[in-house]
């Protein structure tokens, strides 16, 4: 007899044992019955005789996850500090045993100047390594030649993005290359086309995958190339739910497991890939292309130093983005009288106002509220709006060039993958002027007319307090710029009040770089590493015992490893979803200390977040 622990996948459940007559391989699918049901579960390890009785296990499944997701789940059980059947939860299921090969012939081959040919080669003689390429420079081109050697061989190959926002026209692109050999993966297809997609994966008519960070749990058996592109991107990082585990990050480790190469790309790229990857260079544009950079020292509006470059853009017949980080119509309402802002009463943030609607929102947790007239706190009527959003911008330009084509780009207005499809070929196409919007808008794309981008609002970005803040706000601005003169001259408006931070670097991201890894230097990543520990419960005074509990718990090991509590306490954003939250702040110079830490304070109310990304 044979006993085995068996986990559920997506279920936050310790693995349960069973047993069974029959030898089985780990990560093979099995039915077991669980809670007096059938359900489908996988063997993690085989495992003693246990001093109570098991059920049998009922039926050995003819499929089982592939060598890559199998390890994928065992380093994100461990370093990520999640049970099995979580990890389990985000692989797609191989119902085939293997990847057939299924040879195909691409005639189309990307034509490389002498530098791009240079940094096909970089690439082929490490197997990580990092392509640090100007907005332009032709990153691409050498990502789809690399790829194109790998499917000539049958092999397969993942291109990852970071929002589906850049996938309409990537696909273009690698089906242009690729045809159907080519699948699109992303979390808006629906049920019936992942079916299809998995199918054409088992049988090899799908050789490579472009999507975002879920394709890299996708059952590809065969895969060899890996490429990351703008891997800077904090997208990689899953913020929203438990595991908080970084593709990127994910990627790399299966490059040191298997004989897979990975390409991460970025024109900014992360100080942390910079510093630990082998990096080639790739200077210029790919185009002809200048920039010239106005500085508007404003507050964050519509100035006349815009209107005056917006007007000569449009007289030009040329066309504009303009990047705004907030949405709405503004940020928030506030009492002229005491300076209190009206809050959501589910968390401790002001509310954005959309005036059309007339209702304030959360952008939190969705909660919505009419407009009230009055202050909570001191009962005045002096209620004024507070930092311009995307969406009073729209309105303000709008009534300012009557006849512009002008449409909005933010997660408000872009709310389908065929809206955002179309909105980004009718601006491809001309039929769009200026296009207003968020951080979408700094996503690679790449459209020639656009001859002046406008980045707005980033001062409160670059003053976040968040050690990341600068690299940040560096990156999201320059990304923008590249959207301006992709071939030709481009204009870059900055509106900020700290001109010389952006005169320094915006030009010079490789300047940056070597002065923010020397301000870095011990105490922050590259150098070390971070773990964030929140606690949260509807009950105030259980949080604070619950984290107190915590810090005389991780205290105790003081001894043993070396580590630094940074600090604990409230968090910026004292409560979300109608729960209170604290937090723990932990840094090492190692990441044994920082898991062994999260595995002694993993319970209910934590959430265990390694080398996290955000702070707020």
């Amino acid at each position: 007899m044979h006993f085995y622990k068996v986990s559920f996948s997506g279920l936050n459940l310790s693995a349960l044992t069973y047993h069974s007559d029959k030898k089985i391989e780990n990560f093979t699918a099995v039915k077991v019955n669980l809670n007096r049901k059938e359900n489908t579960g996988y063997v993690v390890s085989q495992c003693d005789e246990p001093d109570f009785k098991t059920l049998e296990i009922l039926e050995i499944l003819p499929y089982s996850l592939t060598k890559i997701q199998a390890e994928l789940v065992k380093f994100i059980s461990y370093y990520y500090t999640c049970n099995f059947g979580v990890a389990i939860g985000l692989c797609e299921e191989n119902t085939t045993k293997d990847t057939q090969n299924f040879t195909q012939n691409f005639n189309k081959t990307p034509t490389l100047n002498e530098k791009q040919n240079s940094a096909l080669n970089f690439i082929k003689s490490h197997k990580t390594s990092l392509l640090f390429g100007d907005t332009g420079s032709g990153k691409s081109e050498v990502y789809i030649a690399a790829i194109k050697e790998i499917l000539d061989n049958g092999e397969q190959a993942l291109f990852l993005m970071p929002e589906i926002s850049l996938t309409p026209q990537m696909q273009k692109r690698l089906e242009g290359f690729f045809g159907e050999a080519v699948a699109i993966w992303h979390s808006k297809i629906s049920a019936k086309k992942k079916g299809e997609i998995l199918e054409n994966i088992a049988n090899g008519k799908v050789l490579l995958v472009a999507g975002a960070r879920s394709a890299l749990f996708l059952p590809m058996s065969n895969l060899k190339l890996i490429v990351v592109d703008e891997e800077h991107d904090d997208s990689y990082k899953n913020t929203g739910s438990r595991p908080h585990y970084n593709a990127r990050d994910l990627v790399l480790f299966l490059s040191s497991k298997f004989d897979v190469r990975v390409i991460l790309g970025s024109a900014t790229p992360s100080l942390t890939s910079f510093h630990k990857q082998p990096v080639f260079r790739m200077r210029g544009t790919f185009f002809n292309s200048q920039k010239f950079f106005i500085y508007d020292e404003s507050e964050t509006g519509l100035t006349q130093i815009l209107k005056d470059e917006i007007a000569k853009c449009l007289a030009n017949k040329k066309q504009a983005v303009i990047c705004l980080p907030t949405r709405a119509n503004f940020k928030y309402l506030e009492c002229k009288e005491c300076g209190e802002s009206i809050k959501c009463p589910f968390c401790s943030i002001g509310m954005s106002f959309y005036k059309k609607q007339n209702v304030l929102k959360c952008q939190y947790c969705e909660y919505k509220m009419p407009v009230t007239q009055r202050c909570e706190k001191c009962g005045s009527q002096m209620i004024e709006a507070k930092k311009i959003g995307t969406s009073e911008l729209l309105e303000q330009l709008q009534n300012e060039f009557a006849n512009a084509r002008i449409s909005k780009f933010d997660r408000d207005e872009i709310t389908t993958q065929n809206k955002l499809v179309k909105a980004l070929k009718e601006f491809n196409d001309g039929k769009i002027d200026i296009l207003v919007g968020t951080q979408m808008l700094s996503k690679g794309h790449d459209y020639h007319n656009v001859d002046l981008a406008v980045i707005m609002g980033i001062d409160e970005l670059l003053n976040y307090p968040d050690f990341r803040a600068r690299e940040k706000t560096l990156a999201l601005s320059m990304q923008v710029a590249g959207r301006a003169g992709r071939n030709g001259i481009g204009r870059v408006i900055v509106q900020s009040r700290q001109r010389e931070f952006f005169e320094n670097y915006i030009s010079d991201y490789d300047k940056f770089l070597a002065d923010e890894l020397s301000f870095r230097e011990s105490l922050y990543p590259p150098f070390a590493r971070l773990l964030r520990i929140i606690i949260s419960h509807k009950n105030e005074a259980n949080t604070k015992k619950i984290m107190d509990e915590m810090i005389l718990r991780i205290n105790s090991l003081q001894n043993d490893q070396e580590f630094q509590v940074i600090g604990y306490g409230k968090c910026a954003i004292e409560r979300l979803g109608d729960k209170f939250r604290y937090e723990i702040l932990i840094r090492s110079s190692s990441h044994l200390p920082l898991i062994n830490i999260a595995n002694i304070c993993n319970q209910e109310h934590a959430d265990i977040d390694i080398d996290p990304v955000n702070f707020s």
